[in-house]
This record gives structure tokens, C-alpha cells and sequence, in this order.
């Protein structure tokens, strides 16, 4: 059923892979709305208000990395957990971390894995939402 699991932002600018990512996420019961680059994401972030957003590095309009920064550096959007789906590279990993970017994961990838990542971010959120000290979301490497 959805929204039963939370709700997530999918920011993609492939429209097969944001169907990918939305089929498999509805499954699992999340409610899912969707952006086509990061400028987008912006404009509906506060809108939709989810409790996880999803990237893709190399966008049109704004990429990523700077949509990450952009929800670190705004108090309304700062701990919303953020997630890169995308083919990684060792400096992409690197800068995304500076940015803020709470887990990665590599294109291609597993859709059990990603409902995973995703179901673990939007749970250390619901966490944090009750009072309990803020969990250590790690990361999942690009690659690994």
C-alpha cells in the first residue's frame, strides 16, 4: 500500500530508469514522486516534502552533486536523507561526500539492493524524527 513506507523524491534524467526505480520502490509500499534533473528537484522538494531523495550524478540544468549541496545548505531540506544512484567515479564518490550525500550506489544495480538502501535511509530518518539519537547511515560504495 502506498506512503505505508514513506515517501521519496527520484531525481533521474532517464525516464527508464526513474520507471525503474518508481515500480520497484511502489512494490515495497513507498509513495514516489519524480524529478528529471536537479533543478526540478528543487523546485518540488518542499512541496512533496519526502523522506528520502534519490540522484543521479550527470544531469542536464543542475547535476547531483550540486542539487545535494543545494538541500545541505537549505535548513528546510538539510536532513532529508540523500542517496547517489549512478556509475560513480572515485571523485564523484569523493565530492559527494562533501556535499553531504548520505549513500551510493552503483549503476547498474540490484533493485532489492536499492529498496534496501532506500528502506534503510528513510528508517534512520523515522528514527531521528522520534527522538533518538541520529544514526550512522554509512555508505555504500559506488563500485563495491
Amino acid at each position: 500500500m502506498p506512503g505505508l513506507s514513506g515517501r521519496v523524491l527520484v531525481v533521474d534524467d532517464n525516464r527508464v530508469i526513474r520507471q525503474l526505480i518508481r515500480v520497484n520502490l511502489e512494490l515495497e509500499g513507498f509513495e514516489v514522486v519524480t524529478a528529471a534533473d536537479g533543478a526540478e528537484c528543487l523546485e518540488i522538494v518542499h512541496r512533496v516534502r519526502p523522506d528520502v531523495v534519490t540522484l543521479d550524478v550527470v544531469m542536464p540544468r543542475l547535476d547531483g552533486l550540486l542539487t545535494a549541496a543545494r538541500l545541505r545548505a537549505d535548513p528546510r531540506t538539510r536532513d532529508i536523507p540523500v542517496a547517489i544512484i549512478s556509475a560513480c567515479t572515485r571523485w564523484e564518490q569523493e565530492s559527494g561526500r562533501s556535499a553531504g550525500v548520505d549513500a551510493f550506489l552503483a549503476k547498474p544495480f540490484e533493485p532489492a539492493e536499492m529498496v534496501r538502501l532506500v528502506r534503510g535511509l528513510a528508517g534512520h530518518r523515522a528514527a531521528a524524527a522520534e527522538a533518538v539519537a541520529p544514526p550512522d547511515a554509512g555508505t555504500t560504495r559506488c563500485g563495491a
